[in-house]
Formats: C-alpha cells, structure tokens, sequence
C-alpha cells in the first residue's frame, strides 16, 4: 500500500503542476506553446501512473503480487480506448 500511496503523491503533484501551468498561461507567463507541451507530457505521465495504480489493484484483487505491476511506455497506454 505505501508504494499506492507514493503514486496517488504523484498523481497529486502533476495535477498542481497541471493547475499551475494553466495559470501561467492565464497570467501571461509563458505562451499557449509551451503550455501545450509541457501539459502534453504530463498528461502521458499521468496516464501511466493511473494505468499502474489499476494494475496494482487488480493484482491486490485477484491475489496476486502488486509489486509485480509494471509501468507501462506512454505509447501503450495511450493507446487504449475508453
């Protein structure tokens, strides 16, 4: 469970950083650009932390080793269709 809470911390950081981005952008402090780049990574990064926080509860689930779980590249889950 620790290793699930050091996940959901970081989940919480990148969205601060998400609100803080758009609030840059809002001030004037940086372009439309950089903001659009800068919440594109973000955003692949969150999608992996929360693709590996549903691997480890499902692992939980079924009685399997969560620290099997695995991140998985960005390109694979950014594939999935909701």
């Amino acid at each position: 469970m620790e290793q699930d809470q050091r996940i959901l911390a970081r989940i919480t950081e990148m969205v601060e950083d998400e609100r803080g981005l758009r609030e840059s952008l809002a001030s004037g402090e940086i372009d439309s650009t950089t903001e659009h780049q800068r919440l594109g990574v973000l955003e692949r990064e969150l999608d992996q932390c929360w693709d590996l926080l549903r691997q480890r509860r499902a692992k939980t689930e079924f009685g399997e080793n969560p620290d099997d779980a695995q991140a998985r590249p960005s390109s694979q889950v950014e594939g999935y269709l909701e």
